[in-house]
């Protein structure tokens, strides 16, 4: 997990996958709201949860560089994904039965939410597909080492095994519905994630604030050359497009039960 300022969702988005993790790392980026506070609880009652905190998000990959050529998976989730627990226990059992060991990478269903009712147990907004997918799952057994990725489970150099590549990807939405989806994520990207964000307005994401090292030299290489931005992100910005609506709120608005994802109480 790569977090910063996630009060609201943080805790719920690891005890959703601490079931089926048997580590978790956590890097806080510099946090200003309680999420510091929050992971620092959760580690005390999980102790297979390691913190740490830093102003550079590339940190974020390094805990993942040592499972590299082993029958691991590896699981990105950010501190606005909830994750279906019960689900990803069926996942579980199938990766270690042997399945999706011939890809790379899986995604599955998403549901871009713009609007939370706890009090219904409902969640409405877009899916993916045909929305853009988030779900992050890799195989680290497919690939020999991988560094330089700017923040975690992204680009870098990975260094692949035979018969395996980048686009080694299988779309379990593309073989399940959304109700039998085992890796389905409710991602509430449209709604506030931090006690911070009182405007409403859905929050940039690290990608396009170009604000991956917050560190003094990290400020004054911004200052000096501005701030960097992934090829897909500046192809958004340069045809006019916002990152969320134009990614994430695609196709019609639905509505499903958001139950499985909020855990006991909601």
């Amino acid at each position: 997990m790569l977090v910063r300022n996630e009060d609201r969702f943080v805790e719920r988005a690891i005890r959703n996958v601490a079931g089926v993790c048997e580590r978790i790392y956590v890097l806080d980026h510099m946090s200003t709201d309680r999420t510091w506070e929050i992971l620092q609880g959760v580690a005390r009652d999980l102790d297979h949860v390691e913190l740490r905190r830093s102003p550079r998000t590339s940190d974020s990959h390094k805990p993942l560089e040592r499972y590299t050529g082993t029958p691991t998976w590896a699981l990105g989730v950010d501190g606005d994904e909830l994750f279906d627990p019960a689900a990803l226990e069926r996942l579980l059992d199938a990766l270690r039965a042997g399945e999706h060991a011939d890809v790379f990478r899986l995604k599955g269903h998403v549901l871009n939410c713009e609007d939370l009712d706890r009090d219904r147990g409902t969640a409405s907004g877009y899916m993916s597909p045909p929305s853009r997918p988030v779900t992050k799952l890799f195989n680290l057994g497919a690939v020999e080492s991988w560094s330089g990725s700017y923040q975690r489970l992204h680009s870098g150099e990975p260094v692949f095994r035979p018969s395996y590549d980048w686009d080694s990807l299988r779309y379990l939405s593309e073989v399940t519905e959304w109700d039998d989806d085992p890796l389905r994520c409710l991602h509430v990207c449209f709604l506030p994630r931090s006690s911070k964000d009182e405007d409403g307005a859905p929050r940039k994401n690290v990608n396009e604030t170009g604000e991956y090292d917050r560190s003094l030299l990290g400020a004054l290489k911004r200052r000096l050359k501005g701030p960097y931005v992934p090829p897909d992100v500046a192809a958004l910005h340069k045809a006019g497009k916002v990152w969320k609506r134009d990614w994430y709120a695609r196709g019609e608005r639905v509505t499903v039960d958001a139950t499985p994802f909020l855990g006991d109480g909601g």
